[in-house]
């Protein structure tokens, strides 16, 4: 059984750099044809698709956020994380790990269902 879990500080500092991890168990992210995405839910606000890594090493981001969105293996085995810099209180979040499929990259998906494995999500505040 897949399993996702997201890691990282609950509280960020306006203007810093926002870091989460996502650790997979049951499971490789060098699984042919999966891609990991990171997805984020503001209150009050709907889904957002964040960006990607695939299977082979390629990354996809949402043109919004490209800027300022970095994803990458993990230093550990079957982990990939998210680094978004010069953070606001906008960026203040739920913050999701998911496992999904090209389609779910090429339609920049927000639709969870979409996904075959998704974590619980994080709580991202962004405050001084």
């Amino acid at each position: 059984q897949v399993q996702l879990q997201e890691s990282g500080p609950g509280l960020v500092l306006p203007s810093q750099t926002l870091s989460l991890t996502c650790t997979v168990s049951g499971g490789s992210i060098s699984t042919k044809y999966y891609y990991w995405s990171w997805i984020r839910q503001a209150p009050g606000k709907g889904l957002e698709w964040m960006g990607a890594i695939g299977w082979s090493d390629n990354t996809y981001y949402n043109p919004s956020l490209e800027s300022r969105t970095s994803i990458s293996r993990g230093t550990s085995k079957n982990q990939f994380t998210l680094e978004l810099s010069s953070v606001t209180p906008e960026d203040t979040a739920v913050y999701y790990c998911a496992r999904g499929g090209i389609r779910t990259v090429v339609a920049q998906s927000t639709t969870l269902t979409e996904y075959d494995h998704v974590g619980q999500g994080t709580q991202v505040t962004v405050s001084s």
